[in-house]
């Protein structure tokens, strides 16, 4: 019988590739960094749009939150078959499907007006979200592997970009007195260009020896321990970005108007790790990576919980983000080499226990914070990052 920590701690070296290509050169990294700019773009101009959405349906803040339900099943239910998709497919045609997808449906969530119609919008956003995240990690790990460095934390960092830039720019554009229906067709063509220029870098062969079918397959082995992890960072993330607002506010004294800021520095020092990751994972390597950087995000939400001073949560808030910043892209990488399941399989897995703790965080953390205290759920996700420092020596290479 197969220990999962052994699986997991010869997988940086001992698997096989994602798929039988040729050598793959900087044409691919560009194209790989492309499409993880889009999709942070895409859920980037999704963000300020809320307001407006909300406002033409004319419903309130509990519908709001039942209608946004309908982004998270749509991925949660496009993920797990996405690998074995990509792997009779191939990436391109899978990326460039589900970013066309994107491109189609962004419009409509700026236009569509009724409950039902909206929430199957954001169904659609979701599946094509969805299905085009683990597309492009698939594309990741195969040019990570191929190149035989530490790759992924870069990739990473250009969706925390998309991410600012796509908020950024939307804003800005609805600030100028631009209509949302008009704001979210330029970032369509953004999107499609982009699209466009990163295509012919896009894996086109699949891996038809170990995609293993069609259906999900439940995470076995190593690639349940990565999933675990996953889950629980995730999770970590999903509370950072609806309840750090919200303890700057009541528990800290900071200013309705001010309290964003703190979201804004966890991002902003996730977005500095991530770009900066990739060479610090080469000098140091991965487990040491993973080890510090979750005691670090530990050490965040500690300080953020435990010290009464507005100036303090933001600095812990900082720590989480960049302690944080490299977990996630080591898990890919981990998913991408381990044994136990094929990559396709793997990744697919993981993205899904990953996401349900982005969707389950929130409101795990509200029904903590009801019943003991905004601060001692916090403190709660400084406990969760030290276990899951706990587990570094399972990603050493």
């Amino acid at each position: 019988m197969n220990d999962p920590e052994l699986d997991l701690a010869h997988a940086i070296a001992e698997s096989e590739p994602l798929a039988a290509a040729p050598r793959l050169g900087s044409r691919h990294r560009r194209a790989t960094r492309a499409v993880f700019l889009v999709a942070g773009l895409a859920m980037g101009a999704w963000a300020p749009l809320v307001p407006y959405a909300k406002a033409r349906a004319g419903i309130d803040e509990a519908t709001l939150g039942l209608l946004l339900l309908s982004l998270g099943f749509g991925s949660l239910l496009a993920m797990p078959v996405t690998g074995g998709i990509a792997a009779r497919a191939g990436c391109r045609r899978v990326i460039l499907a589900s970013g066309a997808a994107l491109c189609l449906v962004l419009p409509w969530l700026a236009w569509l007006s009724s409950l039902p119609g909206l929430a199957l919008a954001l169904f659609g956003l979701g599946a094509a979200i969805g299905t085009f995240d683990v597309a492009i990690n698939l594309q990741a790990v195969a040019v990570e592997k191929d190149r035989g460095r530490a790759l992924m934390s870069g990739f990473h960092g250009y969706f925390s970009i998309g991410g600012i830039v796509g908020a950024g720019a939307v804003s800005a554009l609805l600030w100028l007195g631009t209509t949302p229906l008009a704001a979210t067709l330029a970032v369509a063509v953004a999107l499609a260009a982009l699209l466009l220029y990163a295509a012919s870098g896009l894996l086109r062969e699949g891996d038809r020896e170990s995609h293993g079918g069609l259906l999900p397959a439940l995470p076995r082995g190593a690639v349940a321990v990565i999933g675990a992890l996953c889950f629980v960072v995730f999770l970590a993330e999903g509370a950072m970005l609806d309840w750090s607002a919200l303890l700057l506010r009541d528990e800290r004294g900071v200013p309705a108007a001010l309290a964003g800021v703190g979201y804004a520095a966890f991002a902003a020092a996730m977005s500095l790790g991530r770009m900066t990751g990739d060479r610090v994972v080469q000098r140091l390597g991965p487990s040491r990576v993973f080890l510090g950087g979750a005691l670090c995000a530990a050490i965040g939400f500690a300080l953020a919980a435990g010290v009464d001073a507005a100036p303090v949560a933001l600095f812990g808030f900082a720590l989480v983000g960049l302690g944080a910043s490299n977990l996630v892209p080591i898990l890919f990488t981990a998913a991408g080499r381990q044994r136990a399941m094929p990559a396709s399989a793997a990744v697919s897995a993981i993205s899904t226990l990953g996401y349900a703790g982005l969707l389950v965080g929130p409101a795990l953390i509200g029904f903590v914070a009801h019943r003991i205290g905004l601060l001692w759920a916090f403190a709660l996700l400084a406990a969760g990052l030290a276990a899951v420092a706990a587990n570094a020596r399972t990603v050493r290479a």
